[in-house]
């Protein structure tokens, strides 16, 4: 099986950036928008698939996965909204802590439901510390998680949050502007989240653009996130050629 936690810190060990595509099952609700997403996660430019989303409300969540599986052979990675959100056909999970936030329910309600599933699928487990930022505009995550994100310009909370996180044993921090963000996560949490952990930095969220993407990578992120721009417009990852190498 494989190992996503050891690829993503080895990556980190070496410098090297990672960009992962997050698919939402319930947008891929006809064949045509499916087909485009699949185009998408066999680009050279894809390093990791995140599926998930706050809802699933079509039951296309083992559909997708599925005819993901059968594209590619590109990690596969469960970005779970809910509970129910579990399948053995990928390859890991984030299990979630949405640290930012102080509803039990998605600090480990949603957990304990899920853990027992998440045992019997066999998938590797990468307990991820969540933090929402607030990014222009209420996003799903943070509506149906009942919590509110971190101020855009509270820096030193979102790296005291993220500290707490790692001491706390989990594997990555995920800072998340949420799915259709205004803008994205700034540069100055970023750094500031950076520079007090050792564990590997997802950030997603907002990423519209080439230069977005360049400046999260720059100001320290190893993993980015795109989602809604590749939603808009299936062209986008053509943009980013050599934008996540190492120098």
């Amino acid at each position: 099986m494989i190992n996503n936690l050891d690829l993503i810190t080895e990556s980190k060990r070496r410098n090297k950036k990672l960009l992962a595509m997050l698919i939402d099952p319930d947008k891929c609700s006809n064949d045509l928008a499916l087909q485009q997403v699949l185009i998408s996660a066999c680009s050279q430019a894809i390093d990791l698939i995140f599926i998930g989303g706050s809802l699933i409300t079509n039951g296309s969540f083992e559909k997708v996965i599925g005819k993901i599986r059968n594209a590619t052979n590109k990690p596969l990675i469960i970005f779970p909204g809910n509970s129910m959100q579990v399948s053995s056909s990928a390859d890991s999970i984030l299990l979630l802590s949405l640290i930012s936030g102080r509803n039990p329910e998605f600090l480990i309600g949603q957990q304990v439901l899920a853990a027992p599933n998440i045992k019997a699928s066999g998938l590797e487990v990468i307990p991820t510390g969540y933090m929402l930022i607030d990014c222009g505009k209420p996003t799903a995550a943070s509506y149906m998680s009942h919590s509110q994100p971190i101020p855009y310009d509270k820096h030193g909370i979102a790296a005291c949050t993220a500290l707490a996180g790692q001491q706390l044993g989990l594997k990555a921090i995920y800072i998340d502007g949420g799915s259709g963000a205004a803008k994205p996560v700034s540069n100055r949490t970023i750094e500031a989240v950076k520079k007090e952990i050792d564990i590997p930095l997802i950030v997603g969220g907002g990423i519209q653009n080439p230069e977005d993407l360049s400046k999260a990578f720059n100001a320290g992120a190893d993993i980015v996130v795109i989602g809604t721009a590749l939603e808009k417009d299936p062209n986008f990852l053509a943009t980013l050629t050599n934008v996540n190498q190492t120098p």
